[in-house]
């Protein structure tokens, strides 16, 4: 008979007891497996800070063993509950709800949704197949803050867009010659103009000395105020009676939450620097300052800036702490993915399984990297010729950057441009 697998011989020696748990918004189903995998226990628990502690006194009592031996499964890795068995002991194991949903066809392929069944997926799965899952780590508080922060921050940008668009439609309804100053409505000094051209009146009131107070206060220099009051002065459409001061409400509004978004947009780039000022100048245990810190060597980077260092922080620092490229690049979307059959020959493909924001993150360092360093630009001509895509040649490009921070993480160096090791090599597959 074959040996299992390394990993699963080493779950079985760690742990003596399984226990999966359905996350819930009001309950979780809770199953405790022995060793052998037989079902022992199950009970549901009220999300409720006091029958969350007293699951795991009830844990630690009925099967008589230290927290580090029992281990838990659970698809959420993040949250109250989980952050009380971390800090409680307890190993927590998280899983893709993909993967799991995979692993429910073992016992049914009904598809019928059942919390007692879920729970048992999972602590069977991680006693089974432990490989499926990832340990979960309590992360840094600043890490932790500024993902937040980097979320908050995509939030806003977000709704900026969206109430954007929908000022433009504003705007192209009563006057759309104004569009032709700022085609997307995106931009504050286009907001106080049209605050106060939102009429027909209000606009043949509008003089040049006041476009040009807007102007400079604004600091814009593409636009003369002659080429704003000829947009303003342009004959615009007829209405039918209401639709303008309709229209200037709207647009009152839609300015006023535009800047309260944009202000919080500015406070949040404030606060995002802040952390990571802390984590540049931080000291490190031994009370000494840390010589090349992880951010440091990130930031030494071509095309890395504040978006993509507090991207890449917060979501691959398990990945940049372990030096694991392999799972960085995965986890970025830069391998691609290899499809293999009988049918027909086979085929790379784009990874779509994959963190969308340092998809976007490694996109931007890309586009940025091949204007600011002549061997990014090299390669990425050399790929285009080659006749990949604009942005699968962006990916090759990222993926050359990843190879180049493990080196760098690992012998805790900065960039060099001028270091050999750093140069194109013809023969580098490119990622899909």
């Amino acid at each position: 008979m074959a040996e299992p697998p390394q990993q699963e011989m080493l779950m079985e020696q760690a742990f003596e007891w399984f226990v999966g748990i359905d996350w819930g918004s009001d309950a979780h189903q809770v199953c405790v497996l022995d060793h052998a995998g037989r079902t022992r226990w199950e009970r549901q628990v009220t999300h409720r800070a006091d029958e969350v502690h007293a699951l795991v006194a009830w844990l630690v009592k009925e099967t008589a063993c230290d927290p580090s031996r029992i281990a838990i499964a659970i698809e959420t890795p993040r949250g109250a509950l989980v952050d009380t068995l971390i800090e409680r002991g307890f190993p927590v194991f998280a899983i893709n709800p993909k993967q799991l949903d995979r692993f429910r066809d073992r016992f049914t392929v009904a598809g019928a949704k059942d919390d007692r069944r879920d729970a048992l997926v999972a602590a069977t799965s991680l006693r089974t197949d432990p490989q499926a899952f990832h340990r979960v780590l309590v992360d840094d508080p600043l890490i932790v803050q500024l993902r937040e922060l980097s979320r908050l921050t995509e939030d806003l940008g977000r709704d900026q867009r969206r109430l954007a668009n929908q000022l433009r439609e504003q705007v192209y309804r009563i006057h759309p010659a104004l569009l032709t100053l700022c085609a997307g409505a995106d931009e504050p000094w286009f907001w106080t103009l049209i605050e106060q051209a939102a009429t027909p009146a209000e606009r043949a009131r509008l003089t040049a000395t006041g476009i040009t107070r807007i102007l400079r206060t604004n600091r814009i220099r593409r636009l003369t105020a002659d080429l704003v009051l000829t947009a303003v002065r342009t004959p615009s459409f007829y209405t039918a009676p209401g639709v303008v001061e309709a229209a200037r409400l709207l647009i009152h509004s839609l300015v006023e939450r535009l800047r309260v978004t944009t202000a919080q947009q500015r406070r949040c780039a404030v606060e995002i620097e802040a952390r990571l000022e802390q984590l540049r100048t931080r000291e490190d245990s031994t009370g000494q300052p840390a010589e090349h810190r992880d951010i440091e060597i990130l930031e030494s980077l071509p095309g890395v800036g504040r978006f993509v260092t507090a991207t890449m922080l917060t979501g691959a620092s398990r990945p940049l702490a372990d030096r694991d490229y392999h799972t960085l690049r995965t986890t970025m979307g830069i391998a691609p993915v290899t499809e293999r059959s009988g049918k027909r020959r086979p085929f790379v493909k784009m990874r779509y399984a994959c963190n969308r924001r340092l998809r976007q993150a490694a996109y931007h360092w890309g586009r940025v990297s091949i204007q600011k360093d002549k061997a990014s630009r090299t390669y990425y001509d050399q790929l285009r010729a080659r006749g990949h895509s604009h942005a699968r040649a962006l990916r090759s490009v990222v993926d050359r950057w990843l190879r180049i921070l493990m080196a760098m993480l690992t012998h805790r160096t900065l960039y060099d441009s001028t270091r050999s090791g750093h140069a194109v090599s013809p023969d580098v597959v490119p990622a899909s």
